[in-house]
């Protein structure tokens, strides 16, 4: 069986890869290693690896590991990327670099007001729900841009860009669609002003597709820590 590290290094190929065949420089595409459900020890081992950013989806649970990794905390940038209660957000405000799941004003006005005025600003994307399915979290695509000058206005936050999960599908053409109109929807922000570099979409079974329209950040899981 592939250890972490190994597991890193194919999921790095495949980042080169897909950005040499976009005819992208592999330094634009951001690898966020998803640890959620595994353990403090998972973490060090990746970090051991070169991995320094790791996306946790639940609040309390990245809060134990970020206890327990404490001793390297200045090395670990944390970043949320699952749904974010309103009783939660003064726990992540205080501790974590990015939260990629802000789909509600009144959510964002809490990160701003209980960010602690030592740290740098909380980096933060909207989540879009660009596949439109009725499970899913995120704005819909026609209420973004009234949002994202919301939030872009607030002082302790900085509105970096665009997050979304999109439906599954296993064919790359259908892969790509959703990847595609998010990134438009980028386009069509920055358009209007608003200063965002980051697209943060594909996954271990997407992460092609996404590369191709321009993923700025993959959020990779399963393809490091294994299945869950």
């Amino acid at each position: 069986m592939a250890t972490i590290t190994q597991n890193i290094q194919q999921v790095r190929d495949r980042i080169a890869a897909a950005c040499a065949s976009a005819q992208r420089d592999v330094q634009s595409v951001t690898l966020l290693a998803v640890s959620k459900t595994f353990g403090a020890a998972a973490v060090r081992e990746a970090l051991a690896a070169g991995q320094h950013r790791f996306g946790e989806n639940y609040v309390q649970e990245a809060l134990q590991k970020m206890t327990a990794l404490a001793d390297v905390r200045s090395q670990i940038e944390w970043h949320l990327i699952g749904p974010l209660q309103s009783n939660k957000t003064k726990a992540v405000a205080e501790h974590f670099d990015w939260v990629h799941s802000v789909d509600r004003l009144k959510i964002a006005q809490r990160l701003s007001e209980q960010r602690p005025a030592h740290l740098p600003p909380l980096q933060v994307c909207l989540q879009v729900n660009i596949s439109g399915e009725a499970s899913k979290s995120g704005l819909p695509p026609a209420e973004v841009g009234a949002l994202a000058r919301q939030v872009a206005a607030l002082p302790r936050l900085r509105l970096r860009g665009l997050m979304a999960i999109p439906e599954p599908s296993d064919d790359p053409q259908a892969q790509r669609r959703p990847h595609r109109a998010l990134r438009e929807l980028l386009a069509g922000l920055r358009a209007q002003g608003l200063a965002l570099d980051t697209l943060s979409m594909g996954m271990s079974a997407d992460l092609e597709a996404a590369i191709a329209e321009g993923a700025t950040i993959v959020r990779v899981g399963t393809a490091i820590f294994g299945p869950r």
